[in-house]
């Protein structure tokens, strides 16, 4: 009875979203109108002259491209205690981030921006079901490795990390099989709390597991140590893996590899500043961008961006196989704001993208621009239909080596090491030269050198994390970084032998 109504449920929303899946520009554009309407009234709206606002043109004309610093002044305001700043009233949660030059960043969420987050997640889910027919992950134990859900306050609106937000709205019928529990939820060492996850689910009949992909590893990792046996040994009946935050394909062997036998996936593309795409079929490439969710999007390609002037497109004209980076305005108050995330189109019938990596992550030492895509589509190709396995991977130029020419830095923790390590970086090279047309005359110019692989110590990147005070929840290791901070401390890890 159970998967019979998750069915019709799954149904019903699907038909309900290919409404605007078929019509995105107008779903677009009647957005923008009520963003706009709905905000007229702030000081963001008066500031920016709201009322004479007719379209996209205008809009462009009278709202600057901002990043956190840039919008800052006015959450400032909000914090002094005033209302009606960004978005009218003020927010029910500030989502705490980590932000590179900001310190903390305090990103709002409004009661009109919030449900947003719970739907996007539900609807995935609901349309995995419809798509493939599979129902029977409903009716075992169900996991999201997450931040904890303890708030705390701040300018007396309640502060925390999203997913420990978003851990306040799980819907009540999915209680009964959500885990771990609340007290376990609620531990804020990640060692501590993996320990104590470990320990509850492994009584229990696990079906579907979610979370970044590196802390979900460390998890299945723990099951492996303690039971010497496989996930899907302990788990027979897991059969849907739903991640976000970084691409899975560096992690698809090692996983495989700990389950013991293949499972389904869902990609998600959540953040603090929205839920922007999920995976809505599982035999195509590229997330779903959401049209129906209070956002607005806007797109500069990367090559212009930080120009004096970029070409800034809506999405009626995007093109596919572009790299944009990707612009928001929200009913959280966010108004031509840049996330830093870029995005690559691969249909536009309907909109699919590909999440390629961060503004601010990248290498450009030489002027090559390798972005994080690029180099994890090298590592797949480099390590496809070989015995190889990726625990984790970062790269960073090294400008100034000791002898030779400069070149690359491949830092990689290996789950299974290549038998020749010479072999290896030159096939990884040449699937990087096919990826970034400049590294390729780098190369052939007698630049760069080839790339050079360094090792790292077991569970080095874990170390790493957890000296900065980021191991778990929503942090990650960049896959690449224009200097060496990261780069040098994994060595220094390794130098230390650290384990």
């Amino acid at each position: 009875m159970k998967e019979f109504a998750a069915k019709l449920f799954a149904r019903y929303v699907v038909f309900k979203n290919n409404q605007w899946i078929k019509s995105p520009i107008r779903a677009q554009e009647k957005t923008l109108k009520q963003l706009i309407n709905q905000a007229k009234n702030t000081q963001f709206g008066i500031d920016h002259s709201f009322d004479q606002i007719t379209g996209y043109e205008a809009f462009k004309e009278q709202v600057p491209i901002r990043d956190y610093e840039g919008i800052r002044p006015y959450i400032d305001q909000i914090l002094d205690g005033k209302e009606d700043v960004l978005w009218p009233g003020k927010p029910i949660y500030f989502s705490k981030t980590s932000g590179t030059t900001s310190g903390a960043k305090y990103i709002p969420i409004t009661k009109e921006s919030m449900p947003t987050h719970i739907q996007a997640a539900r609807d995935a889910l609901l349309t995995y079901i419809h798509t493939t027919g599979k129902t029977a992950f409903i009716n075992g134990k169900q996991i999201f490795l997450q931040g904890s859900p303890t708030l705390g306050e701040k300018a007396g609106i309640a502060l925390g990390r999203l997913s420990g937000i978003v851990a306040h709205y799980v819907p009540s019928y999915l209680q009964k099989n959500r885990m771990p529990s609340w007290e376990t939820n609620c531990i804020e060492d990640w060692e501590e709390k993996v320990e104590a996850i470990v320990k509850e689910t492994l009584p229990e009949e696990m079906t579907l597991i979610g979370g970044i992909p590196s802390w979900v590893q460390m998890y299945f990792e723990k099951i492996n140590r303690q039971t010497k046996k496989k996930v899907s040994e302990v788990f027979p009946k897991f059969s849907l893996f739903v991640y976000g935050g970084v691409n899975f394909e560096p992690y698809r062997s090692v996983f495989k590899n700990l389950i013991g036998k293949q499972v389904d996936t869902i990609e998600l593309f959540p953040a603090s500043e929205g839920f922007f795409a999920y995976q809505d079929q599982q035999n195509q490439e590229g997330l779903l961008l959401l049209l129906n969710n209070g956002i607005f999007y806007e797109f500069i390609p990367v090559d212009e961006f930080g120009s004096e002037n970029p070409a800034r497109y809506s999405l009626a004209e995007v093109k596919e196989g572009i790299n944009y980076v990707l612009i928001l305005s929200t009913t959280a108050g966010l108004w031509g704001y840049n996330i830093g995330d870029t995005v690559s189109f691969v249909s536009t019938k309907p909109y699919r993208l590909l999440v390629t990596g961060r503004v601010k992550h990248f290498i450009s030492a030489f002027g090559e621009h390798v972005i994080g895509k690029e180099v994890e589509t090298a590592m797949k190709a480099a390590t496809a239909g070989t015995a190889i396995r990726i625990n984790e991977f970062t790269v960073a130029p090294q400008v100034a080596p000791k002898e030779g020419l400069p070149y690359h830095e491949w830092l990689i923790e290996f789950d299974v090491e290549p038998d020749d390590f010479q072999t290896f970086a030159k096939n990884l090279d040449a699937a990087m030269e096919a990826q970034n047309v400049y590294y390729k005359d780098l190369i052939q110019g007698n630049v760069l050198r080839c790339l050079v692989i360094t090792p790292v110590v077991r569970n080095g990147f874990q170390a790493y994390m957890k000296s900065i005070g980021k191991l778990g929840g929503q942090n990650k290791v960049p896959r690449l970084s224009n200097d060496r901070k990261i780069a040098d401390a994994l060595i220094n890890l390794n130098s230390n032998g650290k384990q």
